[in-house]
């Protein structure tokens, strides 16, 4: 990865995150940047969400690296600050990936995590 880690209240993206956002808003044709939050879920408690950002409102915050953005409402920056977001392709696999220095554990399917 070539950004360094973030402060505890930003996120960072990656190169190869970037291009990916930018790549996926090319192709939808409109949109800000990609969405990421976070909801309770999963066996260890919680589970991130991605979608397309279209508007920023007042509780959100900006964050921009490479070219590209992610918004995050601010009621998620207590589990998702200090985050570096990668994409990833591993064989057949494409994927975002989330550095959280605040994840504790993940459960063993890798789709949630602890904080």
């Amino acid at each position: 990865m070539s950004t360094t880690a973030p402060d505890i209240d930003s996120l960072a993206l990656t190169q190869a995150a970037a291009e990916r956002i930018k790549q996926q808003l090319v192709k939808r044709g409109h949109g800000i940047g990609l969405r990421i939050g976070v909801r309770k879920s999963g066996c260890s408690g919680y589970m991130y969400t991605m979608d397309y950002a279209d508007e920023v409102t007042d509780s959100d915050s900006v964050f921009s690296g490479h070219g590209a953005s992610v918004v995050v409402d601010q009621q998620h920056l207590s589990v998702l600050g200090g985050t570096t977001v990668d994409f990833r392709a591993e064989g057949l696999n494409r994927m975002f990936r989330f550095d959280n220095p605040k994840a504790q554990n993940a459960c063993g399917c890798g789709e949630s995590f602890t904080v």
